[in-house]
C-alpha cells in the first residue's frame, strides 16, 4: 500500500517510513523536447510582440516578463507534484524574459551579441558552479529539494537568455540568416542525439547543451515565421505567429496532462546530499509505502 502526505516533511527522514517524494519535473522524452521547442519559439515571438510590435520597449518588457516569471515560479516551487500547465508556463516565461533581457543587453545596452553571449555564459557557469558545490543532484529528472529546483530554474533562465544571444550572433554577426541558423542548429542537435546513444559523454552535459541550443533554434524558427519577406521570413507577423504557437502549446500541455493522469510519474527516493549522503528536506508530496 501507499499513501501521499501533503504536510511538512519530517527532517529525520532516516527514521521515517516516508522514503519517496512525488516528482515535480518531467521525464526527458521526445514530448519534452517538442514542448521545449514550441515554448522557446513562442518566447521569441512573444517577446518581440510586446517589445517591438506593441512598442513597449525592451526594458519595460523585461520587467513585465520577469515579474510574471517570479509569480509563476513561486507556484511551481510550492506545487507538491508535477503540473504540466505550471511547469510549461514557467518555461515559456523564461523564454520571453530571456528574449527581452538579451535584446536589452545586446541592443539597448550596446553590449553586442558576442559580448552578451559571453556575459550570459559566465553567469550560467557561475550557476552551475554553485549548483555543484551545493551538493544537490545534477540529474534534472531526480531533483526533489527546494534548493535544487531553485537552482534548476535559475539555470534555465540564464540558458534561455544565452540561447537568444547565441541565435542572434549566428543569424546576424555570422550572416547565416534565420534558415541557415536553423539548419546548422538542427544538425548540432542530431549530433548531440547521436552522442547520447553512441558515446559515454555525461548525459547532463548533453542535456544542458541541447537545452541552450533549442533556444536559438526556436528563435530562428520564430523569426523565420514572423519576420517580413525582405528579412527572409514568411511575414506571418508576431501576433499571428504567437497565437498559433499558444494554440499548439496549450494542445500539447493538455495531452501531457491527460497522459500523466492516466500514467502517473513514479515517485523519487527521498533526497540526500550528493556528497555526504545526509537526508535532505524534500520539496514535493511525500509518499509512504507500507508492506
Amino acid at each position: 500500500m501507499s499513501s501521499t502526505t501533503y504536510g511538512p516533511a519530517d527532517p529525520g527522514l532516516s527514521d521515517s517510513p516516508a522514503r519517496f517524494v512525488m516528482r515535480k519535473l518531467p521525464h526527458i522524452t521526445v514530448l519534452f523536447w517538442v514542448l521545449k521547442l514550441v515554448a522557446t519559439t513562442l518566447g521569441e515571438t512573444g517577446g518581440d510582440l510586446l517589445a517591438q510590435t506593441m512598442h513597449v520597449g525592451y526594458l519595460i518588457s523585461t520587467l513585465i516578463f520577469l515579474a510574471l516569471f517570479l509569480v509563476a515560479v513561486v507556484f511551481q516551487l510550492k506545487a507538491r507534484h508535477f503540473h504540466p500547465a505550471i511547469f510549461w508556463t514557467v518555461i515559456a516565461l523564461t523564454s520571453t524574459a530571456g528574449t527581452t533581457l538579451s535584446d536589452l543587453m545586446n541592443r539597448t545596452g550596446g553590449v553586442g551579441y558576442t559580448g552578451g553571449a559571453l556575459i550570459l555564459t559566465t553567469g550560467l557557469a557561475i550557476v552551475f558552479a554553485i549548483w555543484w558545490r551545493s551538493g544537490q543532484t545534477l540529474d534534472v529528472e531526480n531533483i526533489a529539494t527546494f534548493r535544487g529546483e531553485l537552482l534548476y530554474w535559475v539555470a534555465i533562465l540564464f540558458s534561455n537568455s544565452l540561447g537568444t544571444s547565441s541565435g542572434d550572433y549566428l543569424a546576424n554577426d555570422l550572416g547565416l540568416g534565420f534558415r541557415g541558423s536553423a539548419v546548422i542548429l538542427s544538425g548540432i542537435m542530431l549530433v548531440l542525439l547521436a552522442a547520447h546513444y553512441f558515446t559515454r559523454i555525461n548525459g547532463m552535459v548533453l542535456f544542458w547543451i541541447a537545452f541552450v541550443l533549442t533556444r536559438p533554434l526556436g528563435a530562428s524558427v520564430g523569426d523565420f515565421l514572423s519576420k517580413p519577406h525582405d528579412r527572409s521570413g514568411l511575414n506571418w507577423g508576431t501576433s499571428w505567429t504567437s497565437a498559433a504557437l499558444v494554440a499548439i502549446l496549450v494542445g500539447l500541455i493538455a495531452y501531457q496532462t491527460v497522459h500523466v493522469r492516466r500514467h502517473p510519474l513514479d515517485p523519487l527516493p527521498a533526497p540526500v546530499h550528493r556528497r555526504t549522503g545526509e537526508p535532505q528536506q524534500p520539496n514535493g508530496a511525500l509518499v509512504t509505502r507500507a508492506s
